[in-house]
């Protein structure tokens, strides 16, 4: 049963114990509490087809977790349009808090034509860079894993994708995103708008730290991309990556112009495993590779930060406002979200697997959502697709 506590719809029950850095036990790239038998999960449905995915995911969840001996407490917060609807502001102070409590937050997805047309402070993307911010969610982890059972879904052709398996580490809270000054002025007559891209040392050596221990547990390939031909910010990104190499002999580094990176990656994108570059840079490229296994519904993501607090996992994809409510959605990108989260933040790596394997099964036996249906298989809706992944779990 749920009850209403300051916004956030809440299961009963509480954190029972710290959360623990995992350096000792696995990686630093990881943020798990310890293993428990109980979990505190905010949830942030969001807008458009949120709300179908969540609903499908934290199913999966529950019965994973009833078979690897655990449970979930879910605290549904509103958060972007649901916030602004709810709240009149995209990140509910009682949604920030709720988070800041958990032990890890599952995000499906915000924004829309509804609120497009407000200021920009209210528009539900401020409350996400908000999150990310208040929650000091400087990393973010997005894997690009050619999938066998869709390669023909691919745009590209099949010798192209096949075998492709990338990371994607994007620095997540610096960037012209967040740089002041920023703003609209009116200067000799006309409006003039201006951005800051600005790099502190301290952030580059912190998400190339992420980097460089990602890619020693990967092939230990890194490339770094910038545009230190142009830009003052990017020859420091440059420099302070490079020196990092010192400290890891056994990763062969590489730099790669950011346009450059574009092309590479549909021209031949088997060559690049760890990228890791900054904030305006990786929102593109991640676009850009997620695509590169046929449907951005298939691909989840991680934002990780300070190992006292929690991560936050979410699909990569938008709210689809023109199918939500008719049961179209895609949710595995949602459910392999969630696989990361039990990685990443709660320290239940064999209920991981169980989610992910229950996805290929239930890709092997040809059922698919309308996004990457395909001659000869099965087109399910959100909600049978949520079935079909629990009869495989």
């Amino acid at each position: 049963m749920a009850f209403v506590v300051g916004g956030c719809r809440s299961g009963l029950g509480a954190r029972t114990s710290a959360r623990q850095a995992t350096a000792t036990r696995r990686s630093v790239i990881l943020m798990a509490t310890s293993k428990k038998d109980k979990y505190s999960i905010t949830t942030l449905p969001g807008d458009g087809i949120g709300p179908e995915i969540i609903s499908v995911t934290t199913d999966i969840l529950k019965e994973v977790g009833k078979r690897h001996d655990f449970s979930m407490d879910f605290t549904e917060c509103p958060f972007g349009g649901a916030g602004l609807d709810a709240a009149g502001e995209p990140l509910p102070a009682e949604t920030l808090a709720s988070c800041k409590s958990a032990d890890s937050i599952l995000l499906a997805a915000i924004g829309g034509p509804k609120w497009d047309g407000l200021p920009r402070e209210k528009r539900p993307e401020t409350g996400l860079l908000g999150l990310r911010k208040g929650l000091g969610l400087y990393a973010n982890l997005r894997p690009a894993k050619s999938i066998k059972q869709l390669l023909d879904a691919s745009s590209l052709k099949r010798e192209v994708v096949e075998g492709v398996d990338i990371m994607v580490v994007r620095e997540l809270t610096g960037d012209v995103y967040f740089g002041e000054p920023k703003g609209i002025e009116t200067k000799n007559g006309q409006r003039v708008g201006y951005n800051n891209m600005i790099y502190h040392e301290h952030e580059v050596t912190r998400i190339g730290k992420i980097a460089y221990d990602i890619s020693m547990k990967r092939t230990k390939k890194l490339c770094s991309v910038d545009k230190a031909n142009v830009l003052d910010v990017s020859q420091l990104w440059r420099d302070v990556i490079t020196t990092m190499n010192s400290d890891y002999p056994d990763v062969e580094l590489s730099h790669m112009y950011v346009d450059n990176a574009a092309m590479q990656l549909v021209r031949w994108p088997k060559q690049f495993d760890t990228i890791v570059t900054g904030n305006i840079f990786g929102d593109i490229l991640s676009d850009e590779a997620s695509m590169l296994v046929g449907s951005l519904g298939m691909l989840p993501s991680a934002s990780l930060g300070d190992p006292s607090g929690p991560g936050m996992y979410e699909p990569i994809h938008g709210s689809a406002p023109d199918i939500a409510g008719q049961d179209k959605a895609n949710p595995i990108a949602t459910v392999l979200s969630a696989a990361m989260m039990l990685k990443y933040d709660l320290d239940q790596p064999e209920a991981a697997d169980a989610m992910e394997e229950a996805v290929n099964k239930t890709l092997d036996a040809g059922f698919r959502t309308g996004d990457i249906m395909s001659d000869d298989c099965t087109q399910v809706g959100c909600k049978e697709m949520g079935e079909k992944l629990l009869s495989f779990l």
